[in-house]
């Protein structure tokens, strides 16, 4: 059991299922005081009874108070999980743009805005970002998701760095594919890029273990999306051109 989140009291937004939900389950599980939160109230409650957690349903960047009065007073680790899975290209309709912002990145700026102060005043607490892969690399298929995601990223890296030597603790999750109902949403370009590799949810929530107890901001269930990053930023040019002829292999599997 974890020293380091034992007795800690834990919010993890949507929770409900797949990535969150297995999160919930493993902080419950090295001894935490769980929160368990989703738009859904009967899968969050379904979540909270099943590992004795206590269910706050509703809109993650509004929940902050009720989830701090839940824990006794204190929100020890924020789990920013809740994500919109949103696709299309450069023409999407205004509304899917700023749906994919507001949950994405908003709901994480507004969280931080309420608990900031605590955090600071006490000299501990914790952020942690369900970012995805596609924050640090991008996602055939998916502008509005790649680009809030790359947002969300930004944003918690910024917090990092920012104030890390006032003892908040942030950490980015960056999973490729995992077995959730998200990667069934994502389509063919889902099965093309993600599906291959996907792992579950469980793996996820090992991963933020591990970078938790290392106190390592960037967590990677997939340790190859190192590289790819790498090769990201060193060689631009090759990238796009290998990511291009996925998105050409993508189109001509009829996307």
């Amino acid at each position: 059991m974890s020293t380091v989140v034992q007795g800690s009291g834990v919010v993890v937004t949507g929770a409900g299922g797949g990535i969150g939900a297995a999160l919930a389950r493993r902080f419950a599980g090295e001894g935490a005081r769980v929160v368990v939160n989703d738009l859904d109230p009967d899968r969050a409650k379904a979540v909270a009874e099943e590992i004795g957690a206590t269910a706050v349903p509703g809109d993650a960047s509004e929940i902050v108070e009720e989830a701090r009065a839940a824990l006794g007073g204190t929100v020890d680790v924020w789990c920013a999980n809740a994500g919109l899975a949103s696709g299309g290209d450069a023409f999407a309709d205004e509304a899917v743009w700023a749906a994919a912002w507001d949950v994405n990145v908003m709901a994480h700026v507004r969280a931080v805005r309420a608990l900031l102060p605590d955090w600071l005043e006490r000299g501990s607490g914790r952020f942690v970002s369900t970012v995805s892969a596609a924050g640090l690399l991008t996602m055939v298929g998916a502008a509005p998701y790649s680009v809030s995601k790359h947002g969300a990223y930004a944003f918690a890296e910024w917090l990092s760095l920012t104030y890390r030597h006032r003892g908040l603790k942030v950490h980015a999750i960056c999973p490729q594919g995992v077995r959730t109902d998200m990667l069934t949403a994502a389509g063919s370009a889902g099965e093309l890029v993600l599906a291959p590799t996907a792992i579950e949810p469980e793996d996820v929530a090992d991963s933020l273990m591990d970078a938790i107890e290392a106190d390592r901001f960037l967590v990677l269930p997939h340790p190859e999306v190192a590289a790819f990053y790498q090769a990201r930023a060193t060689d631009p040019e090759r990238w796009l051109e290998n990511m291009n002829h996925i998105q050409r292999k993508w189109e001509g599997a009829g996307a």
